[in-house]
């Protein structure tokens, strides 16, 4: 087993020198003695709860060696992917058909292009942990290192399970279609596993009322899924009620939605009942100009539903998706197309929680704000529903997608902390497809000890090191813990 200690070489021999520079040392993005105290100190050896990613349970079930680096570090990475695009790399190395030598040797002579991009530092953390290499990667050196970390790759402690181990995770939450068996989660739980492996929720399809033939196979899988005749709205809700319970019973107590923004009322039931009888008819006539109604009214059910279970909701707002038909068509969703979107936020997203408010079924919510153009406006909404006795039961949540970097980073803190309380936040998120993005973790935490420990260099925080500790604890773990109904 690999030694549970952030940054730990592995047992095997290290591959290559430590640079003489101060990149990626022990005290890597620390600018000062006092964050380096809070990060040795304070944040360095808490486990991780990684409440929101989409790690496969199926790769975690089976918990089997992966055959090569580009398996487990490149396969599915569109963030990587848009880099290598964009130095004109050809799509044959990026998800055609070269081999995973070919792909990984492109990739690694890629690297030394995306300095002052988070690749870059996310790259060779995740070779320096787990695999201990502390060179920089290069087309130069690109066999070798893939040599190198494709052996330990077949070592015992270099498994899904083992992985998770290592880093230190207490907690991961998957992201579930509601149709999902949970079969692998049901054999994960059963298995001994240290690690809790958790589903979420997530029922966007049940919702996209626009999406035509494949919105009508998704209504049948649902209804088959469920056991329910999926005939009307009412019997589309009771088909997400069972599927909700069924969930909960397998441990579910998170829920999760991908929107543009929050959706506005529009047509009444009964308009939208025509509607939902005309779609799975086969006629999408209507669809388009209902589509936000409907999710509306499908939403706030499925909502209401959360509160009764005292579950938390998320919502991730902001994404322009999709915007290259071209290749979409050629290489499906979620490969690299799509981009942050200008969407008014704040008006429809105050509206839809009022109304849940307005109801007493407000459940826990953290909203995940795409644009950092709109980072005070979520700062400040999730103040208007704040209460109940809850500590932080509205969160703005940890900067998401293209804004999980140094800058995104620092300016979600840098505004949760002026217009809110960063002393309730509940702290990062892998958001990743990637076993091995739990550096990330790490590289959140080393940021917020360098927020703290340059306030307090420069005056603005007291050297109160025990309680600023505490505090800078409680956002990398301990807010988490008690936030989400895991236990």
């Amino acid at each position: 087993m690999i030694k549970n200690t952030p940054l730990q070489e592995p047992a095997s021999k290290k591959l290559y020198p430590q640079q003489a520079n101060s990149f990626l040392s022990d005290d890597f993005l620390l600018q000062t003695e006092t964050a380096r105290l809070l990060y040795h100190e304070y944040a360095k050896g808490l486990p991780v709860i990684d409440y929101h990613c989409h790690l496969s349970p199926e790769v975690i079930a089976k918990n089997e060696n992966f055959q090569n680096m580009t398996q487990i570090w490149l396969a599915g990475d569109h963030y990587k992917w848009r880099a290598l695009r964009t130095l004109g790399i050809e799509e044959k190395y990026i998800t055609g058909d070269a081999s995973d030598e070919e792909k990984f040797v492109a990739w690694a002579e890629a690297v030394p292009y995306t300095m002052r991009n988070p690749l870059y530092h996310w790259a060779h953390m995740e070779l320096k942990n787990p695999f201990g290499v502390t060179d920089l990667l290069t087309g130069e050196n690109a066999r070798e290192v893939y040599a190198h970390c494709n052996n330990l790759l077949q070592q015992p402690g270099f498994t899904p399970q083992g992985l998770l181990e290592h880093y230190n995770v207490e907690m991961v939450g998957t992201t579930d279609d509601p149709v999902d068996t949970l079969a692998y989660h049901q054999q994960i739980a059963s298995s001994g596993l240290g690690v809790k492996v958790l589903p979420s929720f997530r029922p966007d399809k049940a919702m996209n009322l626009g999406g035509g033939d494949s919105f009508r196979a998704y209504i049948k899988q649902l209804s088959e899924a469920s056991g329910v005749a999926i005939t009307s709205i009412d019997t589309l809700l009771e088909a997400l009620q069972q599927r909700v319970e069924y969930f909960h019973r397998n441990g579910c107590r998170v829920s999760d939605h991908g929107l543009s923004c929050l959706p506005l009322a529009g047509k009444g039931k009964a308009g939208l009942e025509q509607d939902f009888a005309a779609v799975l008819a086969g006629n999408d006539d209507s669809a388009a100009a209902s589509q936000d109604a409907f999710c509306h009214f499908v939403l706030l059910e499925l909502c209401k539903m959360y509160y009764q279970r005292g579950w938390v909701q998320q919502f991730h707002v902001g994404a322009l998706r999709n915007t290259n038909t071209r290749m979409l068509q050629a290489n499906g969703p979620d490969t690299g197309y799509d981009s942050i979107g200008d969407f008014p936020q704040a008006v429809t997203m105050a509206a839809f929680f009022n109304e849940l408010e307005a109801a007493g079924q407000l459940a826990k919510t953290v909203i995940y704000n795409l644009n950092p153009a709109d980072n005070a406006a979520f700062a400040t909404m999730i103040g208007n529903f704040q209460g109940g006795g809850i500590r932080g039961k509205m969160q703005f949540g940890s900067a998401w997608w293209f804004l999980d970097q140094l800058d995104g980073m620092k300016a979600q803190l840098d505004t949760l902390s002026t217009m809110g309380l960063i002393s309730c936040f509940i702290g990062m998120l892998t958001d990743s497809r990637s076993f091995l993005s739990y550096s990330r973790h790490e590289y959140f935490r080393r940021l917020v000890c360098n927020v703290f420990g340059n306030d307090v260099e420069q005056g603005l925080l007291p050297t109160d090191l025990p309680w600023i500790g505490k505090m800078v604890q409680d956002i990398c773990y301990n807010n988490a813990k008690n936030y989400f109904p895991f236990n």
